[in-house]
């Protein structure tokens, strides 16, 4: 069973919206495990403190290092081989390729930071993995935790109704996913692309994926510059089987 342990002061936070929709339903269902320990459980003195001063001086305060140790100790045993994440802003950048690393294996344990951060000394003896959603600055990790939860999850095997549900969707493949439409027909005298009416399967692969391509180059260029660029393993627009003959037009904004 893939397991997430989550270390946070604040374990009101959990399960939160992982315990509806679809990962809610796996949660009961046991597909998938979720444990909330208590970093103030193992705070120090008569208070339970978990932070000190930053050394140096500074504004803020610091996790302290042996807070932070005990607790992870306690959450992953040594024969635990499920990585450690330290959610940071200044970790690497969380992709969907890693995504789907984590929810091939057991699970994670995620750390959630508060304050100025968590003392540097545990974060290199216990080899913590840090990452990052983006360039900006939450109050702690919770948030960010349970975001890497859910993406993890919806991938494991019964999770999701469709199989191609986690297949054809943003950045499988190196793009942004396509426009989708339902009914009505017209909506505000806009219309559904007469392509995807025709009933030509082939015509509807050849328009999603250049509908992938424009959004992907317009909205994430640095995305489409990797996938543009050929590499050694023969990866690129050149050897994905789209055919290039004959390109429906691209959608425009007006046409989607």
């Amino acid at each position: 069973m893939w397991r997430a342990s989550v270390l946070t002061l604040f374990p009101e936070i959990f399960p939160g919206p992982l315990g509806v929709s679809l990962s809610g339903k796996a949660l009961t269902e046991e597909v998938w495990a979720l444990d909330i320990h208590d970093l103030r459980t193992h705070g120090v003195g008569r208070h339970r403190n978990v932070d000190d001063t930053p050394s140096g001086g500074g504004p803020g305060m610091v996790l302290r290092a042996d807070v932070a140790a005990a607790a992870i100790d306690a959450a992953r045993p040594e024969n635990d081989l499920r990585p450690l994440i330290y959610l940071s802003p200044r970790g690497a950048p969380l992709t969907q390729a890693r995504i789907r690393d984590l929810a091939a294996g057991p699970g994670a344990v995620l750390f959630c930071g508060r304050f100025e951060g968590l003392d540097e000394r545990v974060i290199e003896a216990r080899g913590m993995e840090e990452i990052s959603l983006g360039d900006f600055v939450l109050a702690g990790g919770e948030i960010a935790a349970a975001a890497l939860i859910e993406a993890c999850v919806r991938l494991l095997p019964g999770v999701m109704g469709a199989a191609g549900s986690g297949t054809e969707e943003s950045f499988e493949g190196g793009l942004l996913e396509y426009p989708h439409y339902t009914r009505p027909q017209i909506f505000e005298d806009r219309e559904i692309p007469a392509v995807l009416n025709s009933g030509n399967h082939g015509e509807i692969a050849r328009w999603r994926r250049e509908a992938a391509e424009h959004l992907t180059k317009t909205r994430r260029p640095d995305l489409y510059a990797l996938y543009e660029k050929p590499s050694r393993s023969g990866i690129g627009p050149a050897s994905k089987g789209f055919p290039r003959e004959n390109p429906v037009k691209k959608p425009t904004p007006e046409g989607m």
